[in-house]
């Protein structure tokens, strides 16, 4: 497999354990949203798990579904350092319930997670897409459940969030 490409997928997979985490987190915090963020963490992990399934399936690398990935290392390498800085602050100093899901909200809207969210919608004939999307089934648009859970629970979402 193409040494760039296999970089881009691990840095895909730490991408969503990196988050699988900060959600762990999240749902240690925030009792009243346990339920809400461990439904999201498992999600985040099987999204990873998916990617590693490619990995290690779909060789040669002209076989990968590439649009499951940000095709921008520096943005996922950027976000993955961004996301373990804020795993360790939160575990020093924990967000308030109205920044933890504001943090998710914009995290679910970055490129990696978008990037994700467009392969499951897109529609296609590729015998390797369905069989993706099969397997992920209804873990998708974290951003609008994170959103309407915000909604329905009086959560305020801050000015300048997507």
């Amino acid at each position: 497999m193409n040494k760039d490409v296999m970089i881009i997928i691990d840095e895909s997979i730490a991408l969503e354990l990196h988050v699988a985490a900060l959600y762990c987190l999240f749902h240690e915090l925030f009792i009243e949203d346990s339920n809400f963020w461990w439904e999201m963490v498992l999600e985040e992990k099987a999204h990873a798990a998916l990617i590693r399934s490619g990995k290690e399936v779909y060789e040669p690398v002209d076989k990968f579904p590439y649009d499951l990935l940000a095709p921008v290392l520096k943005e996922l390498n950027d976000t993955n350092d961004r996301l373990s800085f804020l795993i360790k602050e939160y575990e020093k100093v924990p967000p308030s319930r109205e920044e933890a899901f504001n943090m998710a909200f914009e995290i679910e809207n970055s490129a990696g997670e978008i990037h994700y969210q467009k392969f499951m919608k897109k529609n296609t004939n590729l015998k390797i897409d369905k069989i993706f999307k099969q397997l992920n089934k209804d873990d998708i648009d974290h951003a609008k459940r994170i959103r309407s859970y915000m909604d329905n629970h009086g959560i305020q979402l801050r000015p300048g969030k997507v």
